[in-house]
């Protein structure tokens, strides 16, 4: 549901849901382990979010970056792209999450979910846990053409980011073409350095190396040799994932099948949460 805060033909989002679907698992999402399912085919999250969205404001929402910087983009943008950290707080607490996996860049957006937890249990009693970030040592990525920026799928500049199904020779010349600066030596410091310094990050997140390590793999070695070197180590990193994505996605039935099952799974968790949910706010 939240892709279509931007324009989506229906069938190339069809597949888009299966690539996806595709990438996690090859990235190592276990099915047997985790239930990975399909949102928009779990009603609950939508009626949840609209739950929500009546304990919040809007300049709680108008003041939360990615409003700030995707309403710029497109003049102001969709009442959906408006309220969608209201619907990611949804599909969180729909589950009770304790812990929940996120990048820098969405620690504002998961503190809006701790804040409506407080809202909703304070008015209705308790039932929700606040849950918490679970932050990795690569917080961030930042954009090739533009280290100031984060890198993003829906960036339009295509050699701003690096996609994981991206073929060896696009990622080396993705890279190759990535903003640096005019000191030939290799440091890591993003104050002053964004661009050698994202790709020293990127290196060491591939590579599970300390940032350190890293840059002391580059010692002796100028910008443009180091980036040859963070090339070989992301593709190295990702060519076995691009692999399994490609033979996953050779089976349609398949994925659509293990979707199916998890959307039930989650129907049953998500379902009785609901039900408590409506019953408090006094719909039944």
């Amino acid at each position: 549901m939240h892709s279509i805060t931007q324009p989506q033909d229906p069938a190339q989002l069809r597949n888009n849901i299966l690539d996806m679907a595709a990438s996690l698992l090859a990235c190592g999402i276990n099915p047997e382990k985790a239930i990975l399912f399909q949102q928009s085919q779990v009603s609950e999250h939508a009626e949840l979010s609209w739950i929500l969205s009546c304990l919040t404001s809007m300049p709680r929402l108008r003041h939360l970056p990615q409003w700030k910087m995707k309403s710029k983009q497109k003049n102001e943008g969709s009442v959906g792209l408006y309220t969608y950290p209201v619907l990611q707080a949804a599909d969180i607490l729909l589950y009770k999450s304790t812990h929940v996996p996120v990048g820098e860049d969405q620690v504002q957006h998961l503190e809006l979910a701790q804040d409506l937890a407080r809202i909703f249990n304070n008015r209705y009693g308790g039932l929700f846990p606040e849950p918490r970030a679970l932050l990795s040592s690569t917080q961030k990525v930042k954009s090739l053409r533009d280290p100031s920026a984060k890198m993003s799928k829906s960036d339009p500049q295509a050699m701003a980011t690096i996609s994981i199904t991206d073929p060896p020779d696009d990622v080396a010349l993705k890279i190759r073409r990535a903003v640096t600066d005019f000191t030939s030596e290799v440091t890591f410091d993003p104050e002053t350095r964004p661009g050698v310094s994202n790709l020293v990050t990127i290196h060491a997140a591939v590579a599970a190396i300390s940032v350190e390590e890293a840059v002391l793999q580059a010692k002796g070695l100028d910008t443009g040799a180091y980036k040859t070197l963070v090339s070989e180590a992301v593709i190295q990193r990702l060519t076995p994932i691009r692999e399994e994505i490609q033979r996953l996605r050779s089976d349609r039935a398949h994925l659509e099948a293990l979707l199916a099952r998890g959307n039930s799974s989650a129907r049953e968790l998500a379902a009785p949460v609901l039900a408590e949910v409506r019953h408090r706010v006094g719909f039944c």
